[in-house]
């Protein structure tokens, strides 16, 4: 039976900097993972005319916190099938129930509370970061209602300071048609736009205060999504 695995040990030779941790599934958990989310990529790009940008400026190891505007229980699904990375995911402890909850636990998902706050949630996540891993989090605290991006909690920042975290801005536009929020299952085809936008490595945000850091990954979130857009126009 897999186990989660510790970070990739450092194979740096004397007198040379050390490569960042990078958290890394056991192998049945990562086989799965691959499996999964190719699956739903291949059928997402069947039903949908599917367009993304920029998954290869995605940072391969080391902490890393991916921001993205909420937009439809799609948006998760969608961002783990587009890149080459394996990512952790945030879930409500009340969906860690039944055969959804098996499934969720099958990606390494971190149970929170539905405002976030729960202590033990957010020391897993940050726990997991600092192992190296890459975690998906929505700073709106819950989908949109009308499919435009609102005000970030400040939640993430000191996920990103104790981890000394690289931030990955996503921008959705199309999902938000497709499964809006209240709508019991997904309609069929459409269009589907992601666009990632530059990393923003630590030592940049690390002289910022949490509010100018927060309005950065706003803007920089706000203008992935502008492209997003602009995608779905083409």
């Amino acid at each position: 039976m897999a186990t989660e695995s510790s970070p990739t040990p450092s194979l740096a030779r004397p007198g040379k900097e050390a490569p960042p941790p990078t958290y890394r599934r056991g192998p049945a958990k990562a086989a799965w993972y691959w499996l999964s989310s190719t699956a739903i990529w291949v059928t997402a790009k069947l039903l949908y005319r599917l367009r993304y940008e920029g998954a290869r400026k995605v940072p391969m190891e080391g902490p890393l916190v991916l921001l993205g505007n909420h937009t439809s229980h799609f948006d998760s699904p969608l961002v783990g099938g587009s890149l080459r990375r394996q990512l952790s995911y945030l879930a409500r402890d009340t969906l860690f129930v039944g055969p959804l909850g098996w499934l969720i636990r099958s990606y390494d998902a971190v149970p929170v509370d539905r405002d976030g706050s729960g202590i033990a949630g957010i020391k897993a996540t940050l726990k997991r970061l600092k192992q190296g891993g890459a975690m998906l989090l929505f700073p709106e605290g819950t989908r949109s209602d009308d499919g435009e991006m609102k005000a970030f909690k400040p939640g993430f920042v000191s996920l990103v300071r104790r981890a000394q975290a690289t931030i990955q801005p996503i921008g959705f536009d199309g999902p938000f048609g497709i499964w809006p929020k209240g709508a019991r299952r997904p309609r069929l085809f459409g269009k589907v736009a992601i666009h990632y936008g530059d990393p923003i490595p630590y030592a940049e945000v690390a002289g910022l205060s949490d509010n100018e850091l927060v309005e950065l990954a706003h803007r920089r979130v706000a203008e992935c999504v502008a492209r997003a857009r602009e995608l779905n126009r083409i």
